[in-house]
Order: structure tokens, then C-alpha cells, then sequence
């Protein structure tokens, strides 16, 4: 009996100390800060802080030198010509340096503001962020396309899950890829940064 108690007090102890954020890279915590200093004051004191370090764990896996097999660069995986173009109408970001994860940052804040504010028909906030998040990785036409698809069909152009997700005109491999980094980062890895304590909470 004593064996088995202590069997089960040490099990215990095991999971009690198991970190929240196990699952988080480390070189997430180096970046923690500086993020939520810079989504707040993009957003506001209340900004989704761990929408955004989720989507930087989408994007990179917090690798601030890492280049995707199609040229993406950076911490915030933008291409070159989105850093430029995000450069040119923010100059208040400086020229445009996507290894730079202090400029990704904060082109990542601005550039996930610049689509929330053309995507106010959603439904909500949940709603709203998942067809940002979608216009991030595949652009905001198609958003609107998907859009007029599911409208045109009878479906709810204002609700992303289940709705404007089943529809698409872009190829079979691009759409499975749009769908699986909204879902993704929205159920999965932004849960998991709220419960490691990054700010903002969940909005879905």
C-alpha cells in the first residue's frame, strides 16, 4: 500500500509540474514581451497577443532566419514583394527587414489590422479574425471570392466556419493549406498560448 502511495504522489507531482507551455518553443519566450508591447499598441491594451504568437508559430516556429521553399522570409514568413509593399505604406516601420523579428512583429501586428478593417461584415470577432488569418496566408481577393462563392450559394458570407471555408475557386492544395492554418492557429495553438499566460485570450 505505502509503495502504491507513493507510486501515485509521484505520478502526481510529475503532471503538477508539467509547464503550461510545454508545447511552446523556447525562443517563443525571448519574444514574448517585445510582442505584447507591440500588439498593444497596435490593438489596444486588450490586442490578441497569443492570436499573433500563434500565427508566428504557424508561420516559423519562431525562426526569425528561417526561408520557406517558396521565398517567404522571416519570423512573419512575409514574401519579398509584401515587405516592400507593407514598408511603403507604413514608412513609420522603417524599410523593410523580415529577418529583423522586431520589424516582423510589427508588420505582422499592422498587416493583420489592415485586413481586420476590410473584413467587418463577419459575423464576429471569431468570424472576423478567422477570414483576417485566411487573407494573411492567401490573400484578401480571395476572401472576397470565397465570399461571393458561399453567398451566391445560398450560405452566410459573414461566418467563416462552416460556411465561407467550404468555398473556393483556388487549387486543391491551396485550399487545404488556407484551411488547415486557419483552424490551426485559432482551435489549437492559440488556446495553447492563453494557457501558457500570453494575453489577449482566445476569441473563438
Amino acid at each position: 500500500m505505502t509503495r502504491l502511495l507513493l507510486a501515485i504522489i509521484t505520478l502526481a507531482s510529475v503532471f503538477a509540474c508539467t509547464p503550461a507551455n510545454a508545447q511552446i518553443p523556447n525562443a517563443a519566450q525571448q519574444h514574448q514581451r517585445e510582442l505584447t508591447r507591440i500588439v498593444q499598441q497596435e490593438w489596444g491594451i486588450k490586442g490578441r497577443v497569443a492570436v499573433h504568437a500563434a500565427q508566428i508559430h504557424q508561420e516559423s516556429a519562431w525562426r526569425p532566419n528561417v526561408n520557406s521553399p517558396v521565398g517567404a522570409q522571416g519570423l512573419s514568413q512575409f514574401m519579398p514583394g509584401t515587405s516592400a509593399w507593407i514598408a511603403e505604406i507604413y514608412p513609420d516601420l522603417g524599410r523593410a527587414a523580415p529577418y529583423s523579428p522586431t520589424w516582423a512583429m510589427r508588420a505582422q501586428a499592422r498587416y493583420n489590422k489592415w485586413h481586420w478593417q476590410r473584413l467587418a461584415s463577419a459575423a464576429d470577432e471569431c468570424q472576423r479574425w478567422a477570414f483576417a488569418l485566411s487573407a494573411y496566408n492567401g490573400g484578401l481577393g480571395w476572401v472576397q471570392r470565397d465570399q461571393r462563392l458561399a453567398r451566391a450559394a445560398g450560405d452566410d458570407a459573414g461566418v467563416w466556419f462552416g460556411s465561407v471555408e467550404k468555398y473556393t475557386a483556388r487549387a486543391g492544395w491551396a485550399l487545404r493549406e488556407n484551411r488547415h492554418y486557419v483552424r490551426h492557429i485559432l482551435l489549437t495553438l492559440t488556446p495553447r498560448y492563453t494557457r501558457a499566460g500570453w494575453q489577449g485570450g482566445a476569441p473563438c
